[in-house]
């Protein structure tokens, strides 16, 4: 994910078209929602270098909010999606999310899938006060920034430091580690961010990382930095980072002889991890993530969505779904269309029914609910721990 940073930078260069916004909807220029409906906006990563990630995550909102409207809507309202595509640029989301708030006056703004331009709109969002609902994005500068609690902002997945937490305990207690080794990917803040909170809690649970790589999205070959990390002789290997490199990273790492368990987070929830390392590699490989496929309580949203889409859902369309869900929920509770009121109730959500599992809201705007560690074994995913914070 995209760097803090830069998104405050678009932020304030995209004010101005924030403010063009607002005078062209005073003229007319924005459609006015249907008696009959409640706009939410979908803002998205269609296109682009992480358009993987953005369509995933809008397929799992869509089938949420087509379930609510085949149940009869909200409140007599059928809920309509208006899409926008980010084009997985930053500055392209803060465009987007301007005419969905400003023109197309939607309620409630999901999305996008990544960190930075979720960070990018909170200026435009917050202004208008319209809720915003980010289904991906971890870090945890998303909802709170130097302290303070963003009002309209909150997500429906992890934050890093949960991840990273539970998988140094993981390794500490469960696989018994005292040496680890980490590699990243440089080009996401998902994964420094990771990183350096595993090594921060494994080394205060009394362990020590030997030495740390980093690699880049869309990296074809790991090998030398995988031989250097293999020198290191650590007891786990952890891995934070995306499917379509992780799969490549443990193929090439079994290769070179690398035996120690290799650990991951989330962003290795996809089939696709098991089509590109092959079985045999990913066995002693665990990871963090929001659900067990054999949960009984995610079958109906598995069944749903492989019945809609004719392919597996990965853990974007999942948290999608949640997001979707959760909006559902606060929208009936709100029992209006009035944002002020709309954002209340989504900061009041409490042992809601999810996709993934039950959801409730803390006072940080992030969700309180059930982390799942799975062990990759002989081409099966085992539950290896269930962690509630």
């Amino acid at each position: 994910m995209l760097g803090s940073k830069k998104a405050r930078r678009w932020a304030g260069l995209f004010m101005g078209t924030a403010l063009m916004g607002s005078l062209l909807t005073g003229c007319g220029g924005g459609e006015k929602a249907a008696d009959n409906e409640i706009k939410v906006g979908a803002n998205f990563e269609l296109t682009g270098n992480v358009a993987n990630y953005g369509t995933a995550t809008f397929e799992g909102l869509q089938l949420a909010i087509d379930e609510a409207n085949a149940a009869g809507g909200i409140n007599g309202k059928q809920i309509r999606l208006v899409k926008a595509d980010t084009k997985s640029e930053t500055s392209e989301a803060v465009t987007a999310a301007t005419k969905l708030i400003a023109d197309e006056k939607v309620k409630v703004l999901v999305g996008p899938a990544t960190t930075a331009p979720v960070i990018a709109e909170t200026q435009i969002a917050t202004e208008h006060k319209v809720p915003v609902l980010a289904p991906c994005a971890t870090s945890a500068r998303v909802t709170v920034e130097n302290g303070k609690v963003q009002p309209y902002i909150f997500r429906s997945c992890f934050i890093d430091p949960q991840q990273g937490d539970v998988m140094a305990k993981f390794a500490a207690d469960n696989l018994k580690a005292k040496t680890a080794v980490i590699y990243i990917d440089s080009s996401s803040d998902y994964s420094k961010s990771l990183g350096a909170v595993f090594k921060e809690r494994f080394e205060a649970a009394g362990g020590k990382v030997l030495m740390e790589e980093a690699f880049l999205q869309k990296d074809q070959d790991f090998k030398a930095a995988l031989t250097k990390l293999k020198t290191a002789n650590a007891d786990v290997l952890f891995v934070p980072g995306y499917y379509e490199e992780i799969g490549k990273i443990v193929k090439q790492a079994r290769e070179l002889g690398i035996t120690s368990p290799i650990l991951g987070t989330d962003g290795w929830d996809d089939p696709k991890v098991a089509d590109i390392a092959g079985k045999d590699a990913l066995n002693k490989t665990y990871f963090c993530t929001h659900y067990s496929e054999k949960d009984e309580q995610v079958k109906p949203f598995l069944e749903a969505f492989q019945k809609k889409y004719g392919h597996a859902p990965n853990v974007f369309a999942a948290l999608g779904y949640d997001a979707g869900k959760l909006i559902v929920d606060a929208l009936k509770r709100a029992g209006s269309d009035d944002t002020d009121k709309i954002t209340q109730a989504i900061a009041a959500t409490k042992d809601l029914q999810a996709g993934t599992g039950t959801i409730s809201m803390d006072a940080n705007h992030n969700p309180i609910k059930q982390a799942v560690v799975l062990e990759n074994r002989d081409g099966d995913r085992v539950v290896a721990a269930k962690i509630i914070p």
